[in-house]
């Protein structure tokens, strides 16, 4: 009998089936009393739904089996390290949603705040009853929501939110904690006066905003001896990421810490390791790949904060059938709590790495 190797996955038919070596429809057979499953195989079924703390997708469960359902997934294609586990999450979703005519189509734009919006322009004219998007500037994206709302198409913001755009729902993991969890933690490692600054994406991106949020308030509060630098917005360019930070640490006023607060570090890394400051800077990133890895393993990166990008995924597509469902479509927001990754529990999350295939950046 196999086990399933993420600690991050949440567990649902393809879970329970992998743990039993079955197939899938066997699970959803005997998950819903069908014919065709023997009573010793719904019993191995059952227990090990128990022992996994399978919850049923109550929406799938209860839509009718002709009814047709169009959903686009509007997304980033980088960073990839975040962006395909995050597909892999919908898609798994979608995949357990058996005995239901769902329709699933993925469209990209190039990165976070870049192309989204003549995508979901073309997108809401296409007929389609769900959106999953990852909204890059809100405040641009508002009315393309609001439009969206007014021709009953269900919205959910995902990986980071668009609050005052009457958008359906959103699944996200906790950026204002996020922060704050960096501000703490480096508060605790820098017990003389020191300088920090946080490299992010781009502040017009709630998601972004947020984490600079919890990490300043945090910083102010916890570590009065640690002066918060400028921040650093790279609107997740490779290329600006590296350029500015090779600034930063040639300036007169270099950083003794850093916090990058989006999954756009590489570069980040390249620049401190060409200045031979990789390890002699505290640096605490954000998500994880495999690039990570041996950062960790040395402790030239004291942490990072895993934002669960296939639960958020998975979560999010769940949500948006639920939201099919409901008559009034009510909001709901879902904030997860980041993982942290040290060292010393690197090993707990390595199966997230083999599970899910990601694109190489380019």
């Amino acid at each position: 009998m196999k086990k399933t190797s993420s600690s991050d996955k949440i567990a649902g038919i393809r879970e329970i089936a992998e743990a039993l070596g079955t197939s899938i429809g066997t699970v959803d057979r005997a998950l819903h009393d069908r014919k065709g499953v023997s009573a010793k195989t719904r019993a191995q079924v059952l227990r090990m739904a128990e022992q996994l703390g399978y919850q049923p997708n109550i929406a799938a469960r209860s839509l009718k089996l002709n009814r047709k359902m169009r959903i686009a997934a509007v997304l980033p294609r980088e960073i990839a390290c975040f962006f395909d586990p995050l597909r892999a999450g919908i898609r798994a979703a979608a995949e357990e949603s058996l005995g239901l005519q769902v329709t699933l189509d993925f469209h990209e734009h190039p990165r976070l705040g870049s192309g989204d919006l003549e995508i979901l322009e073309k997108v809401a004219r296409s007929g389609y009853d769900g959106i999953l998007l990852t909204p890059g500037r809100p405040r641009e994206l508002a009315p393309m929501i609001r439009s969206m709302a007014e021709k009953d198409i269900v919205t959910i913001c995902v990986a980071s939110d668009a609050p005052d755009s009457e958008r359906t729902a959103s699944v996200t993991v906790d950026a204002y904690a996020s922060g704050a969890v960096a501000a703490e933690l480096l508060s605790l490692k820098l017990q003389h006066p020191s300088r920090v600054t946080t490299i992010t994406g781009e502040l017009a991106i709630h998601d972004h905003a947020e984490k600079l949020r919890g990490f300043a308030s945090t910083l102010a509060i916890l570590a009065p001896h640690l002066t918060l630098l400028p921040v650093v917005e790279s609107h997740d360019s490779p290329e600006d990421a590296y350029r500015q930070t090779l600034a930063l640490l040639k300036s007169k006023t270099r950083p003794d810490a850093l916090y990058i607060s989006t999954a756009n570090s590489l570069p980040v890394f390249r620049a401190l390791e060409e200045q031979k400051l990789l390890g002699k800077i505290q640096v605490i990133a954000t998500d994880f790949f495999h690039e990570l890895v041996p950062l960790l393993e040395s402790g030239k990166v004291l942490a990072t904060l895993y934002q669960r990008p296939y639960s958020q995924g998975k979560i999010a597509f769940e949500t948006l059938l639920a939201c099919l469902l409901a008559k009034d479509k009510p909001v709901k927001t879902q904030r997860l709590a980041p993982h942290i990754i040290f060292r010393s529990n690197l090993s707990l999350f390595m199966g997230r790495l083999e599970d899910v295939p990601v694109r190489k950046s380019r």
